[in-house]
């Protein structure tokens, strides 16, 4: 978002030594620490970080295979879309759906990172981490991980506890089954794409690329955090009354609920390409979970700015809305 303010320390490290060297300097000299990937799900408060800030560039990926899969072991630091595009050369599903999301490789347990269908927890064998409470390297297996909707133990209740080092993905040899997630069908149809058993691990990849590039701006070119909240999930018991009134309402079935489109939401609460003159936000023409940062000043802008679409959709839909980047510190 090009918004917040600085870092007392700064340091980058690329080996589990270097972090936990760095973890030690944090402790003798009495100041908080924060680890920290590409910052592109990272929202900093205005008045900065009183202490160190480790940006993990931890790198390393490995293939082993196995009698029915294959087990890819990556380094944290590793850029995420990179990991993706290694995977489908290798001829591997189970990930290509995650193409094109910014960011390393260590933040995609934390916040369960999904899309078009997937999701990190479908994969994960495991993960390794420093833990600071013991102050010693573990590993945590994906049923620990306490994965949900965009969410984990490591964005909750062990938030900042553990600093991830690596992490372990089962993979498969072979194509991706249907049914595939609408807007990706959606590609396909448009592209004549019909015998779905040809779709291929490049193929998915291919047609996500192009969904995500149509409608979602490149954060080293114009400053966003990507999609800026979660879609909601409601009761089946709130969503009937939202269909009675609203019954173009977008939704799908969920685990909890029903899950509601926050995009759909958002634009019918006013603020399609909505560029507001106060905070010198916007919401992005094609997509608007996205914020775009055009002229705004300070984090207070944004969050002003994320408020303002928060009460709206609040007030109208009884609905309320919750940010996905992390505010820190």
């Amino acid at each position: 978002m090009r918004l917040g303010g600085l870092a007392a320390h700064g340091v980058t490290v690329t080996s589990r030594e270097q972090l936990a060297e760095a973890y030690r300097w944090a402790t003798a000299h009495g100041v908080p620490v924060r680890v920290i990937g590409g910052g592109s799900n990272i929202v900093w408060r205005d008045e900065g970080f009183p202490g160190l800030l480790v940006v993990n560039a931890i790198s390393g990926l490995e293939a082993v295979e196995h009698d029915d899969h294959i087990q890819l072991t990556v380094g944290a630091g590793e850029i995420w879309d990179n990991v993706v595009a290694r995977s489908v050369e290798l001829g591997l599903t189970g990930i290509e759906a995650l193409s094109l999301i910014p960011g390393s490789t260590g933040a995609t347990p934390i916040q369960n990172v999904g899309a078009y269908g997937q999701d990190i927890s479908q994969t994960l064998v495991s993960l390794q981490a420093f833990d600071t409470h013991s102050q010693s390297f573990v590993t945590i297996e994906a049923a620990d991980c306490g994965f949900g909707y965009r969410t984990s133990r490591f964005k909750t209740s062990d938030s900042g506890r553990f600093f991830i080092t690596s992490i372990s993905l089962r993979l498969t040899r072979g194509n991706p089954q249907p049914p595939f997630y609408g807007a990706v069908q959606k590609y396909f149809d448009e592209h004549e794409i019909t015998d779905m058993s040809s779709v291929t691990p490049l193929t998915l990849r291919e047609a996500v690329i192009a969904i995500r590039s149509a409608k979602l701006p490149d954060p080293a070119h114009i400053a966003n955090n990507g999609s800026f909240f979660a879609n909601p999930i409601i009761s089946q018991s709130d969503f009937e009354p939202l269909l009675q009134n609203y019954p173009d309402i977008v939704h799908w079935p969920a685990k909890e609920g029903v899950k509601l489109s926050a995009a759909w939401l958002i634009e019918q609460a006013g603020f399609k390409d909505y560029h507001d003159p106060e905070t010198g936000m916007a919401t992005w023409a094609r997509q608007p979970l996205v914020l775009i940062n055009e002229h705004a000043t300070s984090t207070a802008d944004l969050l002003a700015f994320k408020q303002k679409i928060v009460d709206a959709v609040n007030d109208k839909f009884g609905v309320r809305l919750e940010q996905e980047p992390e505010l820190l510190p």
